[in-house]
This record gives structure tokens, C-alpha cells and sequence, in this order.
């Protein structure tokens, strides 16, 4: 074993706004061989689960994180050959995100100093300066940048616990819900030092674990779990959330897919699913309503002239749900956009999501008329300003027109389409008409529905 090249593994960057991870399981133990690209570990961020593949072959002599423990990108996690004693520690003591901090906390202190000596006042007000200089303002990874941007924070007065006192985003989710709020207006208010106290009681009157009853079983929140809890939460306190509903007679559709099933998974092995026709249809009609697949940002409204379109797929056993993309839908014919949606869906439910798969989408479709249901009201996923639901298609009774055009009651396939949109930039009348647009293009589907 010892003879052996050393290979460090690192917690990978699993995306630009993805700063840390959560290992869920190791698949190799220390003693144990690993051949190069065999997983290694799993891992869990608010965007993916996924499997790490082992960098090189070898025995693993080293794990330095357990599972369940959440740790920054590039954190050392294990060593595969070379010996295996205390070689980890001092990597993980020189590694840039630690030392990056000293500069900064070295050039903090003096000014501290200087005013600690005039008074005892003083004297108490510094320890709030010092300890942001050390946790927070050295380093704050873009997650926690955006949580504490949005929430009104200051990360330098959240207490942090990573590694060298750096703010995590568990660190400043706690602090928003246990009613911290940031300590801008403090510095102008000298006599409110003494008060400082009264800022750590929110913080120490954190709910306390919780204990199961008589019939109850607890498990720990998942790094995924919590990252939709915070994801859905902070997309309902920045949009303003409206859901519009429109029935479609699917009958084309449901003729359409009947003759061109047994063709596409006798040459393609791809079943066209209903989900496929919608999307193909939304697709087209985005085109003329640019607002339903553009953004707020800032002052500006982002319009787009392509489409990466998001399917949103529940994991095994309800443990997660997660949006892979399909870059340029737009590009795409009816045969190409079925077989995106069963590709993305078999790698997020094999874990084999690659980070480039769950960004930069620009509008979302979820599908829970698989299961039966014929209504909801889906949340956006920011900052997108849409998001279609499809739900079950059902034969009911129809009013139609027969060729003499009298009213007529027939059976016909229907499904509940919705739209849940950002009213601050997509308006009733504007959602309206794109579900009567959507609708046509379903209820004349001709082709390839282009």
C-alpha cells in the first residue's frame, strides 16, 4: 500500500454556484482497492445527487470526511495510496481557502486595537468587528452571497463554522430563521453596544432537536432536501406567484402518438410520451411570448431567442426532486425532444446528472398527470418567470360541433393544462393568451406539431 502514489480526492465543484457538498456514502472504505473511474462516493448538493468516480486506482488509505458531514468545493475527502498516517492533515492546513483569510485578518486587528484603548465601551464593541473579519469577510462563497443579499444579512455577523471560521450556507439559513437580522444600523448607534447581548438571544433560542413520539421515526434532512426547502421558499418571497388553468382536447395528439409509437421504439427505442408533445408545442409558442421564458434581473427584463427547457423528475422513493435542462429545445423535432426527456430522466434517477445538466435553464415543465392528478399549482424556479403543468389525461363528456354545426356531447381525451407565472412581469391577459395559443397548437396537431 504504501508504495503506492499518493492521489488526493477533493470535493469537486459541482457547478459556479455550488460552494460545498455533502457526502451521503461512502462506496469504498479505508483497506479497501478502488480501480480509476469506479465510484468512489456519493455526494449531495442543493442542485444534484451524484456519484464521485475514484480519481486513480489504488487502496484507500484515507478517509478524512465521514458521511453526513458537508465540506467547501476542493476540501480534501480521502487519499488513495501512498501512507496513509498523517499525510492528510497538513494538505488540508495549506490549502488556499485557509490561508486565503490571514491577509485579511491580519490587516484587521490593528484598527481594533487602536480604539480598544480609549474606553471600556470601545473595548466591548470590538469583539462584533473582529469576529466578522475572521468568519465572513475574508471569503463568502456566492451561495451565501445570494441567500444574504436577498434576506437584507450581513454574513459578517453571522457566526460561522467552516472551516476557518467561513460562513456556511446552513450558517446563514439558521441565522434568518432564528430572526437575526443584519447589523448595519448598530455602528451609528455607540450607546447600543451594551445592547449586543440582546442580537445573541434569537441565536440561543434555536428550536431544540427534535425527538421523536410514540410512533414517529425522524431521519436528517438531506443537503438536497434542504436545498429545495430554501430554493421554494425564496421563490415565493421574490415572485408574485398567479396560476392560470385551460382544458385541451388532446384527441390529435393521442392519435398522433398511437401511429408514431410502435416507429420511434422499433428504429429509436424512444417512447414519444404526451409530456414530449406538449413540450414541442410550448416550445413553438414561446416563441411568441417571450416574457413567459424571460427573467427579471434587476432593472432589466431579459427576453431570449432560444429555450433551455427544464423537466422537472422526482427521485426514487420521493427523496428528492430535481430540474435537468435540455439546452436549445428550439432546435429540436418531435423525436429529437422525446429522446431529451428520457435521457435526462434516466441519468437523474441513476445519479449520473453532470452539473452542466441542471443549469441555465429558462423555463420549466412538470408532469404530475403521470400519477392521476388533474390540477395544481407548481412553484417557479427562479429566476425563471413560468412554469407549465401537465396533468392526467382523462376522457370526459365534450360539447363539440358536428358537420351541420349544432352542439354535440362527445368523449374526448382531455387534459387540465396550468401556468404559474411571475406577475411582476407576465400579466393575466398576456398568460391567458399563450394557454390559448398552446391550446391550438395541441388541438391541431398536424405532423410534427411545428
Amino acid at each position: 500500500m504504501a508504495t503506492e502514489t499518493a492521489t488526493d480526492v477533493v470535493m469537486p465543484q459541482m457547478g459556479v454556484s455550488v460552494s460545498e457538498g455533502t457526502i451521503t456514502k461512502w462506496l469504498k472504505q479505508e483497506g479497501e482497492t478502488v480501480e480509476a473511474d469506479e465510484p468512489l462516493l456519493e455526494i449531495s448538493t442543493d442542485k444534484i445527487d451524484t456519484e464521485v468516480p475514484s480519481p486513480a486506482s489504488g487502496t484507500v488509505t484515507q478517509i478524512l470526511v465521514q458521511e453526513g458531514e458537508t465540506v467547501e468545493v476542493g476540501t480534501k475527502l480521502a487519499q488513495i495510496g501512498g501512507a496513509g498516517a498523517t499525510g492528510g492533515a497538513q494538505p488540508e492546513a495549506a490549502q488556499p481557502e485557509t490561508t486565503a483569510p490571514e491577509p485579511e485578518a491580519s490587516v484587521a486587528p490593528p484598527e481594533p486595537v487602536t480604539q480598544a484603548a480609549p474606553s471600556s465601551e470601545q473595548q466591548a464593541a470590538v469583539p462584533p468587528v473582529q469576529q466578522p473579519s475572521g468568519n465572513g469577510k475574508a471569503f463568502v462563497s456566492p451561495v451565501v452571497a445570494r441567500i444574504a443579499s436577498e434576506h437584507g444579512v450581513d454574513p459578517g455577523q453571522v457566526h460561522g463554522t467552516g472551516r476557518g471560521g467561513r460562513v456556511t450556507k446552513k450558517d446563514i439559513l439558521d441565522f434568518i430563521e432564528s430572526g437575526g437580522q443584519a447589523a448595519a444600523p448598530a455602528p451609528p448607534q455607540a450607546p447600543a453596544a451594551p445592547v449586543a447581548p440582546v442580537a445573541a438571544k434569537p441565536a440561543a433560542a434555536q428550536a431544540p432537536p427534535a425527538q421523536a413520539q410514540q410512533g414517529e421515526s425522524l431521519e436528517p434532512v438531506t443537503a438536497m432536501r434542504r436545498g429545495i426547502a430554501e430554493h421554494m421558499r425564496r421563490s415565493l418571497d421574490t415572485g408574485a406567484h398567479v396560476t392560470s388553468a385551460i382544458e385541451v382536447d388532446m384527441s390529435r395528439v393521442v392519435a398522433a402518438r398511437t401511429q408514431l409509437k410502435k416507429e420511434y421504439q422499433a428504429a429509436y427505442g424512444v417512447n414519444p410520451t404526451y409530456l414530449a408533445f406538449i413540450a414541442r408545442a410550448t416550445v413553438q409558442t414561446l416563441k411568441d411570448y417571450p416574457y413567459v421564458n424571460g427573467e427579471l434581473r434587476g432593472d432589466s427584463i431579459v427576453t431570449r431567442s432560444y429555450v433551455n427547457l427544464g423537466i422537472a423528475v422526482e427521485l426514487a422513493d420521493g427523496k428528492g426532486l430535481i430540474v435537468p435542462v435540455i439546452k436549445n429545445v428550439e432546435t429540436m423535432n418531435l423525436l429529437g425532444i422525446a429522446k431529451g426527456i428520457a435521457d435526462i430522466a434516466a441519468k437523474a434517477r441513476d445519479k449520473k446528472l453532470m452539473p452542466d445538466d441542471v443549469q441555465g435553464g429558462t423555463f420549466t415543465i412538470t408532469n404530475p398527470g403521470g400519477y392521476g392528478t388533474f390540477h395544481g399549482t407548481p412553484v417557479i424556479s427562479q429566476p425563471q418567470s413560468g412554469i407549465l403543468g401537465t396533468y392526467a389525461v382523462v376522457k370526459r363528456p365534450w360539447v363539440i360541433q358536428d358537420e351541420l354545426g349544432n352542439d354535440v356531447i362527445a368523449i374526448r381525451p382531455l387534459m387540465n393544462v396550468t401556468l404559474t407565472y411571475d406577475h411582476r412581469l407576465v400579466d393575466g391577459a398576456y398568460a391567458g393568451r399563450f394557454l390559448r395559443d398552446l391550446r391550438a397548437r395541441l388541438e391541431a396537431w398536424e405532423g410534427d406539431g411545428g
